[in-house]
């Protein structure tokens, strides 16, 4: 087996299945960087990172998997999930192997059909991402809003936020990978952070303008007022609204 390591970039995966073509390894099992502790009598190929080369595969997936399979790919791969890598390298194997046809939807491979399933999860959290994400107004003028979502959709998600909200300067932080996107008014543009959550938590901290806090206490308010405890069916709602993404909303915090 011929161990590669890599940056954790999909840009660095497609680096490393770059090389295993040009230089023909034997056996392949592409892995993270921070994984190989894993791995400990191993002695892995180091990947770096090449843009050039990334760009030749992903021309090549365009021509033969066209957009849809190369995007399915790619929320495949943000699904973080464990030996995603050999799932993803098994796809582009078996198109390469037969370049005649798109091979994305040929059920019947299982690697494919696993590519599916993880297509369908990751888009769906994109999507409860963009309804359930509640901005807070900093001090500062910046509206702040933190996530924690089961996979790696931040940068999906980026495009909705910048149509929707042009007029004012955001951030949108990633808790659980300790990374955020920050529009400016022209540009959104990922930037790393180690926030205190200490901070971030706390209503009554000095970073929260006033007036949001007592913005969020009246809609809080009126969604109480508003609700008819009679009509109350918990197992509707949480159809709706699963109950990990209370955490995000507004009406559900205690005051």
């Amino acid at each position: 087996m011929t161990l590669l390591s890599y940056d954790s970039t999909f840009e660095g995966f497609l680096t490393a299945v770059f090389e295993i073509f040009e230089f023909k390894y034997i056996n392949p099992k592409i892995i993270k960087k921070e994984d190989l502790q894993q791995n400990l009598f191993a002695n892995p190929i180091e990947i770096v990172t090449d843009i050039t080369k990334s760009d030749r595969v992903i021309q090549k997936l365009n021509l033969q998997l066209e957009r849809d399979g190369v995007r399915s790919l790619i929320y495949a791969f943000l699904s973080e999930k464990a030996g995603v890598e050999d799932v993803l390298f098994t796809v582009i194997n078996y198109a390469v192997a037969n370049k005649s046809r798109n091979v994305m939807k040929d059920y019947s491979n299982e690697a494919v059909l696993q590519i599916s399933q993880l297509t369908k999860s990751v888009g769906r959290e994109k999507h409860r991402m963009e309804a359930f994400v509640r901005f807070e107004l900093l001090k500062d003028g910046i509206y702040f809003a933190k996530i924690d979502p089961d996979f790696d959709v931040l940068t999906l998600i980026m495009t909705h936020f910048k149509k929707r909200y042009q007029d004012q300067k955001w951030l949108i932080y990633d808790l659980r990978r300790k990374y955020g996107i920050y529009y400016d008014l022209e540009n959104v543009e990922i930037i790393s952070l180690d926030l205190d959550l200490k901070l971030i938590e706390n209503k009554d901290s000095s970073i929260f303008s006033d007036a949001e806090i007592e913005y969020q206490k009246l809609w809080w308010e009126y969604f109480d007022h508003t609700n008819i405890k009679e009509r109350k069916n918990m197992k509707l709602h949480l159809q709706h609204v699963p109950k990990r993404y209370w955490k995000y909303l507004t009406e559900k915090k205690t005051f």
